[in-house]
């Protein structure tokens, strides 16, 4: 699988709008209804991913601290399900429901909101504050399979804190890396070459 990392969008860009089917519920949910009061975390994800796989515990239980503070987490799955047909919606729901997920995982079958938001990795983690205004982007912590770094979530959670006082993140930003979005012939982006 190709490593990608993050695009590093601009800060302050105002979150992409989206109404996507959340595939435990089984019907459509968008931005604003699911957004936090003190901010949102959006996450594109897949279910196969090596490197999303390494991080879910850690990402549940981040989620769910942070939900009860006030930012909510929405997860995103917009890869291929022709060639991929693990991440497809159906794999999706029987992962949310194994995992018990308290975040809603969303089924972008156009791509569309994937490229709206520049993701090009799976994770890929996009912070806004109350204001749907972007503060963070980039990666969960140092933690990768196989680099004996201990999964912490230190940059999202100084990045959150920052949020919840109010605050601009001033430190470093560092992409995520991850395994490359599967793009459909037609959505492969500018900015994606590729290479599997």
């Amino acid at each position: 699988m190709a490593l990608r990392p993050s695009q590093m969008i601009p800060l302050g860009t105002t979150a992409p709008d989206f109404n996507l089917l959340d595939v435990v519920r089984n019907t459509k949910a968008g931005l604003h209804y699911l957004k936090g009061n003190k901010g949102t975390l959006v996450v594109f994800m897949c279910n196969h991913c090596p490197y999303v796989v390494y991080l879910l515990e850690a990402l549940k239980k981040w989620s769910h601290e942070h939900q009860q503070k006030g930012i909510a987490t929405i997860a995103i799955s917009s890869n291929d399900v022709v060639h991929y047909p693990q991440d497809g919606p159906d794999e999706m729901k029987t992962l949310a429901l194994a995992q018990g997920f308290t975040f809603p995982y969303l089924y972008d079958a156009t791509q569309e909101v994937a490229l709206a938001y520049e993701a090009a990795c799976t994770p890929d983690f996009y912070l806004f504050d109350a204001d749907l205004k972007l503060q963070y982007r980039g990666r969960f912590d140092g933690a990768r399979p196989g680099n004996d770094t201990p999964i912490t979530g230190s940059d999202l959670t100084a990045a959150a804190n920052a949020v919840l006082n109010g605050e601009a993140y001033t430190a470093t930003q560092y992409p995520s890396m991850g395994c490359n979005i599967k793009w459909t012939e037609e959505n492969t982006p500018s900015y994606f070459h590729q290479e599997n």
